[in-house]
């Protein structure tokens, strides 16, 4: 994600690690130092400072003693507690979204599911990854529940290196979504369709997770 030079320096670094660790460019378990984000980022050591900060507050970042940041890795309580958590925010996030949602709303949530596919059919990890945020937090935006939506963005941050490592394994054509028959009940003016569609969506890619993780332990 590039730089927007209209932001103050410490809201541009956040964004830029925010990123990068949502969409798994720090793997689960990767030390973080506010000398190496400051020569990659080629930032200040008071923005990145206080980037680390808000990621820690956000649990993006976890503090781990002797002044060391890492990335978290997901244990399976920590996959159990995202899977129900995500489930009961995510799929009301898409009920609300449903009610306020118009024509347009649609069109553009199809268009990004478009880009979505095509990323999945060419096996790029990234753009699968940024994609499918992008349907779910575009979704999550029409709801106008603010707090959830906060929420629901700190628990991607929690689980998204994760993410990136089942994709390197398996591969992105193996990821399941249930974004048709989310839409569809879009279309149809279906919201509690389209919160079974979410639920289903979630459960079926942490599901996907846990077994992955497990497997590596």
């Amino acid at each position: 994600m590039p730089m927007d030079e209209k932001k103050p320096a410490h809201e541009q670094v956040y964004q830029r690690l925010k990123s990068m660790i949502l969409f798994g460019e720090l793997a689960p378990g990767q030390a973080v130092t506010i000398q190496g984000l400051t020569e990659s980022l080629d930032a200040g050591m008071t923005p990145v400072r206080e980037a680390i900060r808000r990621l820690i507050s956000d649990g993006a970042l976890v503090f781990q003693g002797n002044r060391r940041v890492s990335v978290p890795e997901l244990a399976e309580r920590d996959i159990e507690q995202l899977i129900y958590v995500r489930k009961s925010i995510e799929s009301e996030l898409a009920r609300r979204a449903a009610r306020r949602v118009t024509p347009d709303d649609i069109d553009r949530l199809e268009r990004i599911d478009m880009q979505l596919d095509a990323a999945i059919q060419a096996g790029d990890v990234t753009g699968y990854l940024v994609h499918n945020h992008a349907f779910h937090a575009d979704l999550y935006a029409l709801s106008d529940a603010p707090i959830m939506r906060d929420m629901a963005e700190r628990l991607w941050l929690r689980f998204g290196p994760s993410l990136r490592v089942v994709c390197g394994r398996f591969g992105t054509r193996s990821l399941p979504d249930r974004h048709k028959e989310l839409l569809a009940a879009l279309r149809r003016g279906d919201g509690n369709g389209v919160a079974a569609a979410m639920e289903q969506d979630v459960g079926q890619g942490m599901e996907m997770m846990a077994g992955t993780l497990s497997e590596s332990v």
